[in-house]
């Protein structure tokens, strides 16, 4: 979906040419696998961080082209809100020293773009959902001014013939509706993407299914929405919310949503571009001149620009990417559960708590998706959405058990074991995965943080609105402190 393109009216015409282009890169895509085009050393990770802009009260800051223009960097771009922005970190090998020269690469990007955005009366937070967005800030002008995300918008509510309903079971309820995409533009994410082979994909994206639900809990950071307190990571249900394509009839019938954990383990990436044509008309029907079988049957590696554009609406919580850099194809493993924020610290302590436990896992001798069914993994990513760090989850070997439990036992030692093996720095992993230890230690994380704030605030006498106004003040500076979020004070 990082794709520009121009205002377009699309036929039927269209989309049958489209379905059939699709199909033919599929073709060419089974036949590169066959062939054993792709680039399978070395591997690479890489991460994408999605962030809010705010004024200086703390409300949204709906100016991201202006920050933009600022910021003047091309690792830097839009995202679908106004009041969103994106930085894209280069990938490199996970050894050695990596991820703490990361964690300072990606602190010094920050804070040169925050300084450059105060000049535009904004600053930049690292959050999963916007505690003082509001629904009055839900509305088409607010999605960002960039055509892909106008016709994505007009494409989904075509589909669905009805205006989104968004309800929300949590501490509080909320149940309300949406004319427009842009509630999906409350959900801020950090990707966290591994370069694997193609006989290594599908284990390590099971593994990465297997995960998704402690990964959640862990790094819960969304507990409010509109102002009402609901799950630990809200960022969940809504982000699935927000993007159906699907009237209630067709949810009785059973059509896949388009945000969609999947429902079967893989044994080959081709499965999952396989069922994308199987199961999901296009949103975006929009073919390039290239024909991929003749360049492919030329010497060179085509590009399959439809199949991955198709790939990039179909929101899986683990999505499979295939790109083409300096003529050499590869895969991806893109994990996308994770909220953004609290700081950069935690941050990385998520990146190396997944990158090493993926690679644990991904390699044992036993698989532990032979060990659990998939449903279980789907159920594990839910309650520990609705549950965040008190979240009970299924573990082969241990059944139900406390996550934190679970992680501190089990899951460390594991993820420990998998940093080893990429080689990285004994060190780094250390002071890394201690700051996940000492997360699941005292039970905080950014959600329980920003409970625990808000609920001493309105303890103070403020209303709700004010207590997440001052709370998303005192976030920023912590976060700007990158001291991880369990050592923050909740304060008077």
């Amino acid at each position: 979906m990082g794709r520009d393109i121009q205002a377009i009216k699309i036929s039927g015409e269209d989309r049958r040419k489209y379905r059939e282009k699709v199909q033919r890169s599929l073709d060419v895509f089974a036949r590169m696998l066959r062939e054993r085009r792709f680039e399978t050393s070395p591997s690479r990770v890489g991460v994408e961080i999605e962030l809010n802009l705010v004024d200086s009260r703390g409300a949204p800051s709906m100016r991201n082209a202006a920050v933009l223009d600022a910021i003047a960097d091309p690792a830097w771009a839009t995202e679908l809100g106004q009041f969103n922005l994106e930085i894209n970190v280069p990938p490199r090998r996970l050894e050695g020293h990596a991820l703490a020269d990361l964690e300072q690469e990606i602190r010094a990007s920050l804070n040169g773009a925050d300084a450059k955005a105060s000049d535009t009366g904004s600053r930049l937070v690292m959050v999963g959902i916007l505690p003082t967005l509001a629904e009055e800030h839900m509305h088409e002008e607010t999605i960002s001014a960039n055509d892909r995300y106008r016709v994505l918008n007009e494409q989904i509510f075509a589909a669905r013939g009805e205006d989104l309903r968004i309800a929300i079971d949590g501490a509080e309820h909320l149940l309300t509706h949406a004319g427009s995409i842009t509630p999906e533009a409350a959900c801020t994410s950090v990707q966290l993407h591994v370069q694997v082979s193609p006989d290594a994909f599908a284990s390590y994206w099971n593994a990465a299914q297997a995960i998704a639900g402690v990964q959640v809990a862990l790094a819960a950071n969304s507990p409010f929405l509109f102002g009402r307190q609901l799950w630990p990571e809200t960022r969940i249900t809504l982000f699935e919310q927000a993007t159906d394509t699907r009237p209630d009839e067709l949810k009785q019938q059973g059509v896949r949503p388009r945000v969609w954990f999947g429902e079967r383990w893989i044994t080959s990436v081709f499965d999952l571009f396989e069922e994308n044509i199987r199961y999901f008309p296009s949103l975006l029907p929009l073919c390039e001149d290239e024909d991929p079988l003749a360049v492919l049957d030329g010497g060179a590696i085509p590009q399959l620009a439809e199949m991955s554009l198709h790939n990039g609406t179909i929101y899986r919580w683990n999505r499979p990417v295939y790109a083409v850099v300096d003529g050499q194809p590869h895969l991806r493993v893109e994990n996308r559960v994770l909220p953004a924020g609290p700081t950069v610290a935690d941050v990385m302590a998520n990146a190396a708590f997944y990158y090493g436990l993926v690679r644990a896992l991904a390699e044992a001798q036993r698989p532990i998706w032979t060990q659990m069914s998939f449903t279980t993994a789907a159920e594990n990513l839910h309650e520990a959405a609705r549950s965040g760090l008190d979240a009970q989850l299924y573990w082969p070997g241990v059944g139900d058990t406390p996550v934190t439990e679970l992680i501190l036992r089990r899951l460390l030692p594991l993820a420990r074991e998998g940093l080893g093996q990429w080689g990285v720095d004994s060190s780094c992993a250390d002071r890394l995965l201690g700051i996940i230890e000492q997360r699941c230690l005292t039970g905080r994380n950014g959600a329980a943080w920003q409970i625990a704030t808000v609920d001493r605030l309105g303890a103070n006498g403020l209303d709700r609105g004010e207590a997440l106004r001052q709370m998303t003040l005192r976030y920023i500076e912590h976060m700007h402190s990158n001291e991880p979020v369990h050592t923050w004070s909740v304060g008077a």
